[in-house]
C-alpha cells in the first residue's frame, strides 16, 4: 500500500481523484485492512496545514487526540481526553473519531458546541453541517464552532464487551438579548440525543424543561446523570 502525504489542499485533492483512501489515525481501519485487504493506496492529512490547525474557533481533523489541549472549550478537550487507551489517543484523530468511528466519542461536545465542518472534496473546500459529514462520510479537514460561556463533558465507565458507556456533554451559549441557552447532548448506546432550553432561570428550571425534549425518553438512571451533569454547569460562574 502506497501512503501519500499530501502538504496543500490542491495535492490532497489529486489523492482523492486518484482514489487514496483516507486513512485517519489508522487505529479503526487497519484491523479490516489486515482480514479484507489492503487498498493500492490511502491518504493521511496530517501534513496538511489545514487540517491540523488547533484553537482560534477550530480544530483539524488530522490533529492527534492527546494533543488537544486548553486551546479548545472544555467539553472538547475533555471529550478528547476520555477516548480509549492513551496508546489509542497518541494515535487517533479527530476526524477519525467524528467519521470513522461507531461510537464518535466527539460528537456529543461538537453538537452542544453548535459545531460545524469544513470538508474536503475533489474539487473543491466547503463548509458542512455535522449532520451531512457523518451521513455521506465526507472527509473532514476541520472542525469550527463559536465559543460557549461555559462547557463540561462526563463518560460514565463502562464495561469491557458491554454497551458503550453513557456519555453527557453540555454548553452555555449566549443569545441575542442577553439571554443564555443550554445545549445537552447524550449519547445512550449507540443513539445520541439532543436538546437546547433557556437555562436564564436556573438550573430546576432547565431540567424540567429539558424533560419535555427528547432527554425526557431517556431510562431514569442516564436522565439522573444528565440532570446532575446539568445542575453543577450551570452552578459555575461563567467561563470556558
Amino acid at each position: 500500500m502506497l501512503l501519500r502525504l499530501p502538504e496543500s489542499v490542491s495535492e490532497a485533492q489529486q489523492c482523492l481523484a486518484e482514489g487514496a483512501v483516507p486513512v485517519g489515525g489508522a487505529t479503526l481501519i487497519w484491523a479490516g485492512w489486515q482480514r479484507d485487504g489492503f487498498p493500492e493506496q490511502a491518504v493521511s492529512l496530517r501534513s496538511l496545514p489545514e487540517a491540523n490547525v488547533i484553537g482560534g474557533g477550530a480544530l483539524g481533523a488530522a490533529v492527534v487526540l492527546n494533543t488537544v489541549d486548553d486551546r479548545v472549550p472544555e467539553v472538547l478537550r475533555h471529550a478528547a481526553a476520555a477516548v480509549g487507551t492513551g496508546a489509542v489517543r497518541r494515535t487517533a484523530t479527530v476526524g477519525g473519531n467524528l467519521v470513522g468511528s461507531t461510537l464518535r466519542c466527539l460528537l456529543p461536545a461538537a453538537l452542544v458546541l453548535n459545531a460545524w465542518a469544513t470538508v474536503l472534496d475533489r474539487d473543491r473546500v466547503y463548509e458542512a453541517d455535522l449532520a451531512e459529514v457523518l451521513a455521506k462520510h465526507h472527509v473532514l479537514l476541520s472542525l469550527h464552532w463559536r465559543e460557549p460561556l461555559a462547557s463540561s463533558y462526563r463518560k460514565l465507565p463502562g464495561e469491557a464487551g458491554g454497551q458503550p458507556p453513557l456519555v453527557v456533554a453540555a454548553a452555555v451559549h449566549a443569545r441575542d438579548g442577553g439571554l443564555h441557552r443550554l445545549y445537552v447532548a447524550v449519547r445512550d448506546g449507540y443513539d445520541v440525543l439532543t436538546a437546547d432550553v433557556s437555562c436564564d432561570a436556573g438550573s430546576e428550571e432547565a431540567a424540567v424543561a429539558l424533560t419535555d425534549t427528547a432527554l425526557g425518553s431517556l431510562p431514569s438512571v442516564a436522565w439522573e446523570t444528565v440532570r446532575e451533569h446539568v445542575t453543577q454547569l450551570l452552578a459555575r460562574p461563567v467561563s470556558r
